[in-house]
């Protein structure tokens, strides 16, 4: 049980928001999916940035709320002294609800992510159109359902990608949640290798492939990216830039001929820059790319023979 008390039964709901700036909502939506352990609200970008909301069911009928907002706050304010920020200030909402295992779901619905791909949480029901791909995947999963822009981009820049240009095989780096892994698998990619360094990531990617019906085409691990072999038609890398930077080399070793690569999870200006710039000394060369918010994703194919 975490320490803010979720899982004990109450008929008042808590629901704790907060305004981010850009560049943190990755990380602050992953910590308030981890404390709430049920839903994140993620409120489109604004000039203020983006608010962030969680659930969470209370107890306490003297001060509903005030103990499971001191924790909230504590947890932010460490947050934010990472990246040399003061503390947010919160805003904290209750309401009643006897369903209140089940009634922050209602905040969530099917959303087409991109174009012809569909996110839907288990409890709905959603008949896929033709040619539609649907992706059963609840909210509150730290590491990415589809929320953020960087996700949002390297989808679309992947699917964009096998529906013009099939691969057979492909790498995912730092794969999350596995969306970018079931995606690739549901458009017809025949094997897929998805590796993150983190445990919880990896358990979390393999239960999602399965609930999706395509553990068979994709096989998640914490196997070093040093330790893959073979080459792939296809890489997917939604990290960050240091760390794309970093792998670069190693990537373009992995990459068959003519292979391509969808980077993701680097800001708009110096960092795109920078990337566009290592990774063509490679012999790379960039053949789409998309930005959104403060954010870029990068499509590059290999142009090397080797």
């Amino acid at each position: 049980m975490d320490e803010t008390g979720s899982g004990r039964k109450g008929n008042t709901w808590v629901k704790i928001s907060l305004q981010v700036p850009v560049t943190l909502a990755e990380s602050v939506s992953d910590l308030m999916a981890v404390l709430s352990g049920s839903g994140v609200e993620i409120s489109p970008e604004t000039a203020e940035g983006i608010r962030i909301s969680g659930f969470f069911p209370c107890t306490d009928d003297t001060n509903p709320g005030a103990e499971i907002t001191r924790v909230v706050q504590g947890k932010m304010e460490d947050l934010f002294a990472l990246y040399g920020l003061s503390g947010p200030e919160l805003s904290v909402e209750t309401f009643d609800d006897q369903d209140w295992a089940t009634s922050w779901k209602r905040f969530f619905t099917p959303v087409e992510i991109v174009p012809g791909l569909v996110i839907k949480p288990s409890w709905e029901e959603y008949p896929a159109r033709e040619g539609e791909r649907v992706i059963e995947m609840d909210p509150g999963q730290a590491f990415g359902t589809g929320q953020h822009a960087s996700t949002r981009m390297a989808l679309s820049l992947l699917t964009r990608s096998l529906a013009r240009h099939p691969a057979d095989r492909m790498l995912d780096v730092g794969t999350g949640t596995g969306i970018l892994a079931i995606t690739a698998a549901l458009y017809d990619v025949r094997r897929v290798v998805a590796i993150d360094n983190d445990p919880e990531a990896v358990r979390v990617a393999e239960e999602n492939s399965v609930n999706n019906n395509v553990s068979g085409a994709v096989m998640v691990s914490g196997t070093d990216i040093a330790d893959v072999k073979g080459k792939f038609s296809m890489i997917a890398a939604n990290i960050v830039h240091d760390v794309l930077v970093s792998m670069a080399p190693q990537l373009q070793k992995l990459l068959a001929p003519a292979g391509r690569v969808v980077l993701a999870g680097i800001l708009k200006g110096d960092q795109e820059e920078n990337c566009i710039r290592i990774y063509e000394g490679l012999g790379l060369k960039v053949i789409d790319a998309m930005h959104e918010e403060e954010w870029a994703a990068l499509l590059l194919q290999q142009t090397t023979r080797r």
